[in-house]
């Protein structure tokens, strides 16, 4: 569980994650409550995800990530060696987003805002002498492409910029551990404008499709080699 503390509203998202692993287990990630999210929506989107589950092939495993940076600094190596995911896709909320939006990249340095427990990272970055930005190895326009013309009642959209806040902090240090093999997604809180269903529903066909492009391109990668 996270601890609220009576303290400045941090930038609005917090992060939730959701790590997906195929065929070995899939996990998924949601964050706990922060600042004025009293609940978090990434983490009742997650919720309604598993409830739907993934394809019979993939085993979808979730956590609720505590929105503290030393945890996330921990958790996320720990989850990567205990599952050794195909992919990794974290949620977060954002209290700015009115669309569900995928992350295009993470980045290293500039995070200033207190977590839950009143801590900022000395350094202001995720791993000292990293890459500026690290991008995921998923093609997200594509995605994004996907998602939309399956008629969902949920609107799709691309950013380059998580936020430097524990979402972005997060996929970055994901991003860093996996070489690229992870996603993020932000969505609105809850009822602005979508329902739990709703979030739940479009995780759902974006992660379905995010392995789909995966497999392609590791199918090509295979394809190459043995020619």
């Amino acid at each position: 569980m996270n601890v609220l503390f009576n303290q400045p509203p941090p930038p609005p998202a917090g992060p939730s994650g959701v790590t997906v692993t195929q065929p070995s287990p899939a996990s998924g990630y949601g964050f706990g409550p922060f600042g004025e999210h009293a609940v978090n929506a990434s983490w009742i989107a997650v919720q309604e995800l598993e409830k739907l589950g993934l394809r019979d092939d993939v085993d979808l495993h979730v956590y609720e990530v505590p929105v503290e940076y030393q945890t996330v600094q921990r958790l996320i190596p720990a989850l990567w060696k205990k599952h050794s995911p195909q992919l990794v896709v974290h949620v977060g909320v954002s209290g700015m987003a009115t669309t569900v939006t995928l992350e295009k990249c993470g980045h290293n340095v500039g995070y200033k805002g207190l977590d839950n427990c009143r801590f900022c990272p000395g350094s202001q970055c995720c791993v000292e002498g990293g890459p500026e930005c690290i991008d995921s190895i998923i093609d997200m326009d594509t995605v994004c492409k996907r998602v939309s013309a399956l008629g969902l009642d949920v609107a799709v959209t691309i950013s380059k910029d998580a936020g430097r806040y524990l979402c972005d902090f997060t996929y970055y240090t994901s991003l860093y551990q996996s070489r690229g093999r992870s996603a993020f997604v932000h969505v609105p809180p809850l009822g602005k404008p979508y329902s739990a269903e709703q979030l739940g529903r479009a995780l759902q066909a974006i992660i379905e499709e995010m392995l789909d492009l995966l497999e392609h391109s590791e199918d090509k990668i295979n394809c190459q080699h043995e020619h």
